[in-house]
């Protein structure tokens, strides 16, 4: 079972502990802002078994997040497959914490981390992000670890309703370029 560990987090796999924690985070309208609706809890938990499944067969995705000095859940970072129907192929980075997590740096930390897995472990020579043209913090995120924007790659996401959620903003950091 991989882990990866920085200064201040653990990503992990899931474990049961963490479904309340994460429910609760796809329940917050703040958090799903950029994302669309807000998930039921079966819906949540369904989430859960797909990330597990799908870290099983490629041996990454995405890993709960969890504060080293409390033990606490406050989200997910990992890697996954660019989602067919997107104008674009590769692997792209992610994450998403509590609310009560926000602004202390534990999304670029992780972040750092999994491009380092993404680069030293899977060998990838490039790897993705993607978010509503609207949501600056990520896009901070993207800046601080080391990607840039061309927005002759920006697009509307194939699989939003019209509205915020359907302009997208492209980052990209191939291997070597170091944060």
């Amino acid at each position: 079972m991989t882990e990866l560990l920085t200064d201040r987090l653990i990503l992990r796999r899931w474990r049961a502990a963490d479904l309340e924690p994460w429910a609760a985070m796809n329940a917050d309208p703040e958090v799903r802002e950029h994302l669309g609706d807000v998930l039921t809890r079966e819906q949540s938990d369904a989430s859960v078994a797909q990330f597990q499944a799908e870290f099983d067969q490629r041996g990454y995705g995405w890993w709960a997040v969890e504060a080293r000095a409390t033990g606490e859940f406050i989200g997910f970072a990992g890697l996954d497959q660019v989602d067919d129907g997107m104008p674009f192929t590769g692997v792209e980075i992610g994450w998403r914490l509590a609310r009560s997590a926000w602004g202390q740096g534990y999304a670029t930390e992780a972040a750092t981390a999994v491009l380092a897995y993404g680069f030293d472990t899977l060998g990838l020579p490039e790897i993705l992000a993607v978010t509503t043209a609207t949501n600056l913090r990520s896009q901070a995120v993207m800046r601080r670890i080391g990607m840039t924007r061309d927005p002759a790659d920006d697009f509307d996401d194939p699989a939003a309703p019209e509205g915020p959620l359907r302009p997208n903003v492209l980052f990209r950091i191939a291997r070597g370029a170091g944060v």
